[in-house]
């Protein structure tokens, strides 16, 4: 007989060599969740029920996948962001929640504004440009990546999360070429940011199954999109706009600095639950 804690205690162990103790549980956590339909308060008074054989399998094949290095949310097809369910795939990168707090940046500084028009550069599944647009009043919101399997994926999600978004696929290191005289009040973008030599500190399922065009930037070059992303904004922010990254935070203030070399007249670090500098707003 197998209880779901004698599964919780397999997670942990036969996982012990890729997460640390509490990850591995938490995996655990999701996958009898996704299994079973109970959710964690439910599992914890649940430790010593023998589980039917077929929810045993079930876990056993999970498992084995992460110990591949497959990320949970691949495994499912589906993250959290931002209190909704967002389609995944080796496509896009998963929603993180650091993110969730730019968007919630966003969202606090825009309270009660109507009408404002959106860009979301790099949208990935569309968890930003999304989010935003479920919570604005009466937004138009624009997003836009290189990849057209990204944008596959966001156009899915925005379907099922019943949100109208105008998706474009195109490099926005071209962006000259593509958004004529439009102006935005509100810019934002989480763009390639990792250097080649962060990268051998990375975990194998970021490197095994998240789009390195997605992470990675060269190692001369790491500001490259904030460069081009902070052109585009001085051609296309409305007066009183903003323009929002999430950023490096290894080069938070190099970032800041080149807003204000750029002639952004504030740009402003904010830092995440962990107290990571992670985000930055500038305005003109």
């Amino acid at each position: 007989m197998v209880t779901l804690l004698k599964i919780r205690q397999e997670f942990v162990e036969k996982l012990g060599d890729i997460y640390d103790a509490d990850e591995a549980k938490t995996l655990s956590q999701i996958a009898v969740e996704a299994v079973t339909g109970w959710n964690r308060m439910q599992q914890n008074m649940q430790l010593q029920t023998t589980l039917d054989k077929e929810v045993v399998n079930a876990l056993n094949d999970m498992l084995q996948t992460l110990r591949a290095g497959k990320p949970i949310q691949h495994i499912l097809g589906r993250a959290p962001f931002y209190h909704m369910d967002f389609t995944v795939n080796q496509h896009t990168l998963i929603p993180r929640p650091e993110t969730e707090e730019l968007v919630e940046l966003i969202l606090t500084d825009h309270k009660g504004k109507e009408n404002l028009k959106v860009v979301d550069i790099g949208t990935g599944t569309g968890c930003i440009a999304i989010s935003l647009q479920k919570h604005l009043f009466n937004a138009m919101t624009t997003a836009v990546d290189i990849s057209s399997d990204a944008l596959e994926v966001a156009r899915e999600n925005a379907k099922r999360l019943g949100v109208a978004i105008d998706f474009r696929c195109l490099d926005i290191l071209e962006w000259e070429f593509t958004f004529g005289e439009g102006q935005f009040d509100i810019i934002v973008s989480n763009p390639p940011y990792i250097t080649q030599t962060e990268m051998r500190d990375m975990h194998r399922n970021v490197l095994q199954y998240e789009p390195h065009t997605a992470l990675f930037v060269p190692e001369e070059a790491p500001l490259l999109f904030y460069d081009y992303i902070a052109d585009f904004a001085l051609s296309h922010l409305a007066p009183q706009g903003t323009l929002y990254f999430e950023i490096n935070q290894y080069l938070a203030e190099e970032t800041k600095a080149l807003m204000l070399k750029k002639g952004f007249s504030t740009a402003d670090i904010f830092n995440d639950i962990n107290n990571v500098p992670r985000m930055l707003k500038a305005a003109l």
